[in-house]
């Protein structure tokens, strides 16, 4: 919205500062951490107010989560706001890819929020089921997916770009629209599942956007992408102002999140945010390198799916628990312990991710 000022503009004044992506994506993390840290408490307050119990907590988890009990969840709302207030401030709003991120963020809180709702109002850890979640956001992400290919330039559309081979495509023609949506739903699940300790999701979350808007910003200039020999994807530059507002939210979110946490993310938060990597990554055509930068999401994921199908087979377990930091907690590792080298690892794979766009 601010853009609008270069209206007033004459090429070398103060309002001549909006032109620039680096500048905005600077005000929208500034204005997201404002807003965690004006709306965070009353926000706990309310929730408290309204949940009673709070989160319901598992009977078969860790036992060191039954202290945890009481606290209240749908702490993502504060995310979201953070993150839809800076982006609708600071970003162009004639932006198609802006409106992409979005509506799969919105789209996927609302979700959340339902099942959040469902949780602590009948005190269960049951919500929305399963199937319906999932239907709702295939509908979502295939909307999504539909959405970005008509927006990407003709020599991409449909096809598949290959981190380091660079002069590879692969052309999926209708299959890139499933194979987008999976990619979405996936991010949106993976998060989900990694958000089972105070703090864990929220940074490797932020580090992903991190890495994801500097890769959105260099493929959305072309002189970036004449030296780095990626694909020119016009109009991707503008998300970095959105992965700002992801950084600056969730910064302020975790001032509460913090071990003892005084609220947790819920699904509102989680999912709405893998949904929003998901959806940068399909953005920029950069599918497989989400897969290396969220890197932890995929290994939390993995987790449960070998341990489910493992169990079914076998009748025995690979893990203690899963997903995979439930096992290191059965292990007898401290929370704190989990949490910080898993932001460690997270920031070991981001770089990796970033390391893709130069490799000669």
């Amino acid at each position: 919205m601010l853009y609008w000022l270069t209206l007033l503009s004459d090429g070398g004044d103060f309002f001549n500062l909006f032109r620039y992506i680096t500048f905005r994506a600077g005000g929208a993390f500034l204005t997201a951490l404002l807003f965690g840290f004006l709306f965070g408490r009353p926000l706990i307050q309310v929730l408290r107010r309204h949940q009673g119990k709070g989160q319901p907590i598992r009977d078969d988890g860790p036992e060191g989560h039954f202290v945890k009990a009481g606290t209240p969840t749908m702490g993502g709302l504060l995310i979201v706001g953070a993150l839809l207030t800076s982006t609708l401030l600071w970003a162009r709003l004639d932006n198609a890819f802006i409106w992409l991120v979005l509506f799969v963020t919105m789209s996927y809180a609302a979700i959340g929020f339902a099942d959040d709702y469902a949780k602590v109002s009948k005190q269960n850890v049951n919500g929305v089921p399963g199937r319906v979640r999932l239907l709702l956001g295939f509908a979502i992400s295939g909307i999504a997916a539909f959405w970005a290919a008509q927006y990407h330039p003709e020599a991409l559309q449909y096809q598949l770009a290959l981190p380091v081979f660079k002069n590879t495509l692969i052309n999926l023609g209708f299959f890139f629209v499933p194979f987008a949506v999976i990619v979405i739903v996936g991010a949106a699940n993976a998060v989900n599942l990694t958000d089972g300790l105070d703090g864990l999701a929220i940074m490797p979350v932020m580090i992903a956007a991190g890495a994801l808007g500097v890769i959105a910003y260099a493929v959305g200039r072309v002189d970036f992408t004449e030296y780095l020999d990626v694909h020119y994807v016009p109009g991707t530059g503008e998300i970095l102002i959105f992965t700002a507002g992801i950084f600056g939210g969730g910064l302020g979110f975790l001032w509460y999140n913090a071990p003892p946490a005084a609220v947790f993310m819920g699904d509102t938060g989680s999912l709405a945010l893998g949904g929003a990597l998901g959806a940068i990554a399909v953005a920029t055509k950069h599918e497989l390198v989400l897969a290396i930068v969220g890197g932890l999401f995929v290994v939390e994921a993995l987790s449960v799916i070998v341990q489910v199908l493992y169990f079914k087979r076998t009748g025995k377990r690979v893990f203690l628990m899963a997903p995979i930091h439930h096992h290191y907690e059965k292990k007898g590792w401290a929370e704190p312990q989990i949490v910080i080298r898993f932001w460690i690892i997270s920031l070991i794979l981001a770089m990796i991710g970033l390391a893709t766009l130069k490799v000669r």
